[in-house]
């Protein structure tokens, strides 16, 4: 079975869900009806919508069919237990993206970088600092250091684009794994530079650690938030003994 062919249908699915033409509550088509409409499997079908259950879009039913759990939000939510780039979290929230790129440069990790990120000492990074906007709105202020050996050759063009869609769709790399840590944190000089914080003096902030499908980190990420903007969510499900 094409990998292709599942995921192009859960794309289709998903997007359908976020848009609404499959409301909130109200139940996917039948499998059958799938299976006419998108010329494919059964299985294909249900590895679609085990991925879109895996994110908390659906839920199955026993003998009833696939209920719709996700609900559309006013603030631009960042899933947690996914992996998504800036710009795909943008789109599923119908908000306009743009990203500035205000800092480049190539670095060697240290002593205190393998502290923070992990990075062996003696690795060549890229380090990145980038505002993001959401709607012409400087809202996110990350700070990023990329494996220069896993993201090779990039450059401020890719970096103000996505460096997952090149890491993907240009190098071949599969993003696999990513461990997060979220804390609330003072404002610093920097952030006041660049985010529109008002009044606010603290953010909400991501911390991130990337693997490739080698197990290798290739990417640290710190994301700062401004609180009143975003909420992070993420779908859980209990587990029985």
């Amino acid at each position: 079975m094409p990998k292709a062919k599942f995921e192009k249908i859960y794309k289709d699915l998903k997007e359908k869900i976020e848009s609404q033409d499959y409301p909130y509550q109200g139940l996917l088509p039948s499998e059958n009806t799938m299976v006419d409409i998108y010329g494919c499997s059964r299985n294909t079908i249900r590895r679609a919508v085990s991925m879109l259950a895996d994110e908390g879009y659906v839920q199955p039913l026993h003998g009833k069919g696939v209920r719709i759990i996700y609900q559309p939000v006013a603030k631009a939510a960042f899933t947690v237990g996914g992996i998504e780039s800036f710009k795909e979290s943008a789109a599923r929230n119908h908000k306009i993206a743009g990203t500035k790129v205000v800092q480049f440069a190539e670095i060697t990790s240290d002593e205190r970088i393998f502290e923070k990120t992990g990075f062996p000492v003696g690795s060549p990074l890229y380090y990145v600092q980038r505002v993001r906007y959401l709607d012409g709105k400087p809202l996110i202020f990350d700070i990023n250091m990329f494996l220069q050996s896993v993201v090779k050759d990039l450059t401020p063009a890719i970096a103000a684009s996505s460096i997952y869609e090149y890491l993907e769709n240009t190098l071949g790399v599969q993003i696999v794994t990513s461990k997060r840590k979220m804390t609330a944190e003072r404002t610093t000089q920097i952030d006041e530079k660049y985010l529109e914080l008002n009044d606010y003096d603290f953010l909400a902030v991501i911390t991130s650690q990337t693997f490739d499908s080698n197990g290798i980190l290739f990417e640290y990420t710190q994301s700062r938030h401004r609180p009143d903007y975003f909420c992070f969510q993420d779908t859980a499900i209990r587990k029985r003994t």
